[in-house]
């Protein structure tokens, strides 16, 4: 085998990372248009077939994401807090 200097060495792994950056783009392009609904685009047939696809797709041991719901009483106490909030922010600025 020759010798190579660094700067070769370097040279040649960039030409082959960049060789295999161009497969796994022809290989994503065949997986996307094979899979439209994986990504976001194309038309769905079954609705509800789609669903049990991304369930695959999640991690294991987490179910859906629910966002908790506030109250009425709730939202306003945290209104209110955020209110007072930005007023001392306010007048802590125009102290300065």
């Amino acid at each position: 085998m020759a010798n190579l200097n660094q700067e070769q060495l370097r040279r040649l792994a960039r030409l082959g990372a960049v060789a295999r950056l161009g497969q796994l783009r022809q290989e994503e392009a065949a997986i996307r248009s094979e899979f439209p609904d994986l990504f976001g685009r194309g038309r769905r047939e079954d609705g509800a077939a789609a669903a049990p696809a991304k369930a695959a797709m999640a991690p294991a041991g987490r179910a859906g994401r629910r966002r908790r719901r506030l109250s009425a009483e709730a939202r306003k106490a945290a209104s209110e807090r955020m209110r007072k909030y930005w007023a001392e922010r306010r007048k802590e600025k125009a102290e300065k």
